[in-house]
């Protein structure tokens, strides 16, 4: 390589900022972050940089809180206050717990029905091991909560230390509601117990609701459709509900961000007033990804992203380097070889979909791709880093 050329790809730096409350001109404040930063630490900003905004102080600027009387209000309103199915949820002290409290509260009695071995983001109930030796089938068989016991014992969550059942369980009767706990994974096991029904699960809900309509429901709804508008003057999410909302208090809820796409082009277009260069945007929640120790897969939230510009519409269109160097190639060495895949990568085809060349390559959303990569980069606990500027992602080996 020659000492001119550029010797660094894709680089992701966690940009610091503020503390957002509500009603802060997010826009104003996540631009001047990243300008600030730029000049601080000596850096550009380039056409086709991506800034990341965490979808949590989307929320707060908005001031998207609801409380959980608002929940049970909701809860009470759609099913009537009586026994209502509770099936699916994911095991979380934020992100289910507070939202059960305010489920429990409008209803006299929740039948919680928990998936088994684990909830849909893969956190444990009890272990494949443990169940192969209780040789019970999770497809087919359904178990009390005495008989859950009698086979498991008491099992608590490798990381949190909770017993989510007992856990789960409290939180019901402390609100009020009488509790019964089975464990399922077919939806419609949920309609020996009530008609009424409320689905929590988040990637597919939308075929458990088919299910359990199919099967004679009376009332079925799904997270996305509790607090999906505003309950005494509550915060709300149309689209979502409850799915991707965390605890903010004991009593209360951050709801994810309602609408935000004019927020993603105010920042595009304030970078561009302020240096010439278009940069693309986006709002961001959880990644992508899975924990190969503990096989939780992050991805709690209903998307990575919920607001974007429109250049981060698509997939990647990449070739794979090594590919080219160990086939089509495999006799060129040096500036040679270099040559040949520059040639190779400035002359494909904008679809690759079925070369081999392509292949290993990750056929994944743009939004999705680059959402777990700021996840990762500003962290879920203090590094105080809610923005996240991404650069020379859209970068190639001829770049």
């Amino acid at each position: 390589m020659s000492k001119n050329e550029r010797r660094v790809g894709t680089v992701s730096r966690g940009i610091r900022c503020p503390i957002i409350r509500q009603g802060d001109d997010l826009a104003k404040i996540v631009a001047d972050s990243v300008l600030e930063a730029a000049e601080i630490e000596g850096f550009s900003i380039n056409d086709r940089d991506v800034i990341s905004i965490t979808e949590s102080i989307v929320a707060r600027a908005q001031g998207n809180y609801a409380s959980v009387n608002d929940i049970a209000s909701d809860v009470k309103t759609k099913f009537g206050g009586g026994t209502v199915g509770v099936i699916f949820p994911i095991l979380s002290r934020n992100r289910f717990a507070i939202c059960l409290k305010g489920i429990a509260m409008g209803a006299k009695k929740i039948v919680l029905m928990l998936s088994y071995p684990s909830d849909e983001v893969g956190n444990e109930l009890v272990s494949l091991d443990k169940i192969d030796e209780a040789g019970i089938n999770p497809y087919s068989d359904v178990l009390s909560e005495a008989k859950y016991r009698e086979l498991f014992g008491e099992n608590k969550h490798e990381f949190t230390g909770v017993d989510y059942v007992e856990y789960y369980k409290g939180i019901i009767e402390d609100a009020g509601a009488e509790a019964e706990i089975v464990f399922a994974n077919q939806a419609k096991a949920i309609l020996d117990y009530t008609d009424c029904v409320l689905n929590c699960d988040i990637h597919t809900r939308a075929r458990t609701k088919r299910i359990l309509k199919a099967a004679g429901a009376k009332i079925v709804l799904g997270l996305d459709e509790i607090l999906n508008a505003p309950v005494n003057n509550s915060g709300c999410n149309e689209m979502y509900g409850l799915l991707g909302s965390n605890k903010s208090t004991e009593d209360t809820i951050k709801l994810f961000p309602r609408e935000c796409k004019n927020l993603v082009l105010d920042i595009q277009k304030r970078i561009f007033d302020a240096c010439n260069k278009h940069v693309e945007v986006m709002v961001y929640g959880d990644g992508a990804f899975k924990d190969p120790k503990g096989k939780i897969w992050e991805l709690a939230d209903p998307v990575v992203s919920p607001a974007f510009t429109d250049g981060l519409v698509g997939t990647p269109n990449e070739l794979k380097l090594k590919y080219l160097a160990d086939n089509d190639f495999k006799n060129l060495s040096g500036e040679a070889l270099k040559d040949a895949i520059s040639k190779s990568i400035r002359e494909k085809q904008d679809n690759l979909v079925g070369n081999m060349a392509s292949q290993g390559t990750t056929p994944r959303q743009l939004t999705d791709l680059i959402g777990s990569l700021c996840d990762l980069t500003s962290g879920s606990g203090d590094k105080g880093t809610p923005v996240v500027l991404v650069q020379g992602y859209f970068d190639n080996y001829t770049n």
